[in-house]
């Protein structure tokens, strides 16, 4: 199969410079000879879903976020990822929080939609209602709940099954302290060659083995983006071109800077700005998770609410724990 990818020769958009708009593309034509790739590069919050107190979505609330991020220089957003809660919502609202982003957002920023499920066949057919709802690109993450048969074998099926019926291209999501597992290296050098997969997001924080993929799948125009803005800097150094952060949803313009430095060769700067950054970055990931996140979006002038039970709000002491994550380095 001859595999042609077309870039838009644009650099990333958190550098400061005049906004482009982006031109939604489909990748191929099902099953087809060819396709057209997208760009990747530049930061993205997974945005959190905000709830009413009766926990539903709470829709007023998440334009309101939406609005606060146009004005971030994010290269897109990613809905219904981890952070999203995405394992607590029915399929019916998964798909309805995309179309209420895809109304909001402006045309110069690409949505990537979280559309992975345990079996094959309904993240195919999720894939399809993704991409109908206006996603540019959808992520998949690794199905992990029989994750003792989850071999390289399976999952390469599993991701070339997708990606082979996909309207949309396809992005690997490998966060292995949720689902267990990391996607084998040699399952996605194996995958980079698809046509219709573009590129994987990485969330383990393992460097060498980012790097490794990165040299590994250079031929393919196979694009990694960091899942954590722990390890950013580090990611860009190796090659990564951008990353879906958490910490994004609150110190987004800080994480955009960091990304400018990074891609301009500013490693001195890039070093300060990446070491201020560790700290509440774990408080809103490994250490404290998705409450410590909607916690700190609150003190930073988005909504982030209650989540969705039977996840339960911060305890005093983790309050006031997350507080000192992000005082002890000068962000509060």
């Amino acid at each position: 199969m001859l595999r042609v990818r077309v870039w838009r020769g644009l650099g990333p958009l958190c550098r400061g410079g005049q906004l482009s708009p982006w031109r939604r593309t489909q990748s191929r034509t099902a099953a087809g000879s060819g396709s057209v790739s997208t760009d990747l590069s530049g930061i993205y919050p997974p945005i959190a879903t905000p709830f009413t107190p009766e926990e539903d979505v709470d829709y007023g609330k998440l334009e309101g976020n939406l609005r606060k991020y146009a004005k971030i220089p994010f290269r897109g957003l990613v809905v219904q990822g981890s952070n999203g809660e995405y394992p607590y919502l029915t399929e019916e609202e998964r798909v309805e929080v995309v179309k209420a982003v895809r109304r909001s957002l402006p045309t110069d920023k690409l949505l990537m939609a979280g559309s992975g499920c345990e079996s094959t066949r309904a993240t195919v057919q999720l894939t399809d209602k993704m991409a109908a709802a206006g996603a540019d690109v959808v992520l998949v993450v690794t199905p992990c709940f029989y994750k003792g048969k989850m071999d390289g074998r399976a999952l390469t099926r599993h991701f070339t099954k997708v990606a082979d019926s996909s309207p949309v291209p396809v992005v690997l999501y490998s966060v292995p302290a949720n689902t267990g597992l990391e996607l084998p290296l040699d399952a996605v050098v194996q995958l980079s060659r698809h046509p219709n997969i573009v590129g994987l997001k990485d969330s383990g924080g393992d460097i060498s083995r980012i790097g490794l993929i990165v040299h590994k799948t250079k031929a393919q125009d196979f694009q990694v983006l960091a899942g954590s803005a722990g390890f950013l800097m580090a990611a860009y150094s190796v090659g990564a071109v951008g990353g879906v952060c958490a910490l994004a949803n609150v110190l987004g313009r800080e994480l955009c800077e960091l990304e400018s430095l990074c891609v301009s060769g500013r490693w001195e700067e890039a070093r300060g700005l990446q070491q201020r950054l560790i700290e509440p970055n774990a408080a809103v990931t490994r250490k404290l998770g998705v409450p410590a996140l909607k916690q700190a979006m609150e003190w930073f002038g988005f909504h982030g609410g209650a989540c969705r039970s039977p996840l339960q709000p911060l305890t005093e002491a983790e309050t006031l724990q997350l507080r000192s994550d992000f005082t002890s380095s000068g962000w509060l």
